[in-house]
């Protein structure tokens, strides 16, 4: 899934904790005016919602009651591409954040987070980023190497250009386009094109996978 801005304007939360779920309609309604917020509390509750509704986001716990979270992004992926999925979750597994980023994830926050985190990486997902709790960016980058072990077989370098290069290293700092564009003096369009290519030549789907996909290759300084 292409990481762009998200309009925080119609939003379905999969949460069968009722506190937990009055808190994030709470700090969503927050950031918009006229916002739709439905809440659920099952998976197949969720698919029900997402097939009857527009949503720009859903807000996803990762254990449910009938299923894990990774299921439901899984199927969205599938079914309403167009509706940005992001972890809400109490566990930081690595294996579980790998696997619902490789699902079409765009985030993974963690709900032990205090209200002003969580609104900034909000705030974060209507820029076009695709926030990553901290304390799990760290570990999970610590997993990968930082360049190519010489004892194995190397893959051939992807054949990105100068410019690809230069953005990945800046979607790498978490810059979003629009400052990338800034920075390098581009156009957000010619940005976004690139973005799109590295994707492409990388196989990846969001910005955080094209990070870790780059860091893996030896691409990132």
């Amino acid at each position: 899934m292409e990481t762009q801005p998200i309009a925080l304007s119609d939003v379905l939360i999969v949460e069968d904790n009722i506190h937990a779920g009055q808190r994030l309609q709470r700090l969503v309604a927050d950031l918009a005016n006229e916002v739709r917020i439905d809440v659920v509390d099952t998976l197949d509750a969720a698919q029900l919602q997402l097939r009857a509704h527009p949503y720009t986001l859903a807000l996803v716990d990762m254990y449910l009651p009938d299923g894990d979270g990774n299921r439901l992004i899984a199927w969205m992926r599938v079914h309403v591409p167009e509706v940005a999925a992001v972890i809400v979750s109490s566990f930081a597994e690595e294996e579980s954040v790998l696997t619902a980023l490789r699902s079409g994830a765009v985030g993974y926050l963690l709900k032990e987070r205090d209200d002003e985190e969580l609104v900034v990486s909000l705030r974060s997902l209507q820029r076009g980023g695709a926030p990553i709790d901290p304390s799990i960016a760290r570990r999970i980058l610590a997993l990968l190497p930082a360049s190519a072990d010489p004892a194995l077989p190397s893959s051939p370098a992807p054949p990105l250009s100068p410019r690809e290069l230069e953005i990945v290293q800046l979607v790498a700092q978490g810059f979003t386009n629009r400052e990338i564009a800034e920075l390098v003096t581009l156009s957000r369009l010619t940005i976004e094109t690139h973005v799109k290519n590295i994707y492409r030549k990388l196989a990846v789907g969001s910005r955080t996978e094209a990070v870790y996909e780059a860091r893996a290759r030896g691409l990132l300084k």
